[in-house]
């Protein structure tokens, strides 16, 4: 018996490959398969973007480990009142720098943000202990 293939249409999938955690070793899990922000899945697009892929990568985050769209953190970030904190924990957000791969002006954009907020955070800081040396040393004056 011939058979003879008169048309075939190709159907592809693709992924994020994104870590996971082994239970035993202790590892963070990067399986979560949803964006922290816009709650899309990563397979698909951020808000944003029209098409998935390259053009809407995944951040991962270093130390609390939550996971978000590249447009998505951006915007976050973006607002004064993010504080440059994780929206998910409110720890201090930093990407895994091993997995910023394409460094395109995006990620530089992120760095950017980040070391903003790193700089408005230190500066609040000293500003609030040269306050208070400022104050306790009128105090000092004043019960002379």
């Amino acid at each position: 018996m011939k058979v003879k293939i008169v048309e075939w249409h190709a159907v592809t999938t693709w992924h994020w490959k994104l870590e996971s955690s082994d239970s035993t070793s202790g590892q963070t899990n990067y399986s979560d398969e949803l964006c922290g922000i816009c709650r899309v899945a990563f397979d698909g697009t951020c808000p944003n973007c029209k098409y998935p892929g390259d053009e809407c990568p995944i951040v991962l985050g270093d130390g609390c480990s939550h996971n978000f769209h590249l447009h998505c953190i951006l915007r976050w970030l973006e607002q004064d009142s993010s504080k440059g904190l994780c929206p998910m924990c409110r720890q201090i957000f930093m990407p895994k720098k091993d997995k910023l791969v394409n460094v395109t002006d995006e990620f530089s954009n992120l760095q950017a943000l980040i070391d903003g907020h790193r700089a408005l955070r230190e500066g609040l800081h000293s500003t609030s202990d040269q306050d208070f040396e400022s104050y306790r040393g009128e105090e000092l004056q004043m019960s002379e």
